[in-house]
């Protein structure tokens, strides 16, 4: 049975600090729908109502798209093991980028890393948990370091040539793009 809260109490801190991966939701007024996995050590909760994540270049950038037209978001937390659980924060982000005042505040939170495009900013505005009895179990085995490696070999100004050419969405929808290439260094973190 589904319960609601209204912010992030330390059990469900503790559930979200164990999960390997989450998902983010997004959607525009109009267009696709958007579900994004993610992976890494990447998300941090910040207070009771809010969280950020940082987020690396891939093939898209639709939840930015979505969040600037619109803002609403939902990140969702299974527990692949024991005991059974799917917690989910609703809510509004933002998009902040390297260049952005915010930056340096949020970025002090991570150990930044190769390829990192920005750090979405949430403010939580409900907490639901329910049963989650129909995931099914599953181990965590390692993370996948493919993009690191990739983003870690990159050109920087080819890197910049082309997350400056992905300025629209999936659905047209405009996308501010990194104005700087973040080597990052796992472990280390930069302003």
């Amino acid at each position: 049975m589904a319960q609601f809260f209204d912010a992030i109490d330390d059990r469900h801190a503790a559930m979200i600090g164990a999960q390997p991966m989450f998902f983010v939701a997004t959607a525009a007024p109009e267009g696709r729908v958007n579900l994004s996995p993610k992976g890494y050590d990447v998300f941090r909760i910040l207070g009771p109502n809010r969280v950020a994540w940082l987020d690396l270049a891939g093939s898209g950038n639709e939840t930015h798209a979505h969040l600037v037209v619109d803002g609403r978001i939902t990140v969702m937390f299974c527990n692949f093991v024991q005991p059974a659980q799917i917690l989910r924060l609703y809510g509004r982000a933002r998009p902040v980028l390297p260049d952005d005042a915010d930056w340096a505040g949020l970025v002090s939170h991570f150990a930044l890393l190769p390829g990192t495009r920005q750090i979405f900013d949430m403010t939580v505005e409900q907490v639901q948990t329910s049963c989650g009895y129909g995931v099914p179990f599953m181990s965590f085995e390692a993370e996948r370091n493919t993009l690191i490696r990739h983003h870690a070999t990159a050109d920087p100004e080819a890197w910049l040539a082309k997350n400056r050419a992905r300025d629209r969405s999936i659905d047209g929808l405009p996308v501010r793009t990194p104005d700087r290439y973040i080597a990052g260094d796992p472990g280390t973190r930069e302003a």
